[in-house]
């Protein structure tokens, strides 16, 4: 978590956190949007690829602002 939240520190003295948190929602609602088609759109019923593309693309929507949360509490 320590990395983690040092590469966060190391963005925000760039001025990238914002692009990369952008870039990282947008593709965390890719993965929830593909899920939820190849849930919905095919005759397989609930498969693990479809819960596994949701659940990360909500950790990807989320994680990004808890990182940077978590990175001004700690600084």
């Amino acid at each position: 978590m320590d990395e983690a939240l040092e590469v966060v520190d190391v963005l925000a003295d760039s001025g990238l956190e914002g692009a990369i948190t952008w870039l990282l929602r947008l593709i965390g609602l890719v993965a929830v949007l593909a899920g939820l088609g190849l849930w919905l759109l095919t005759d397989a019923g609930l498969l693990v690829l479809p819960a596994v593309l949701i659940v990360v693309g909500l950790v990807l929507l989320v994680a990004p602002s808890i990182l940077l949360a978590l990175s001004e509490l700690a600084g």
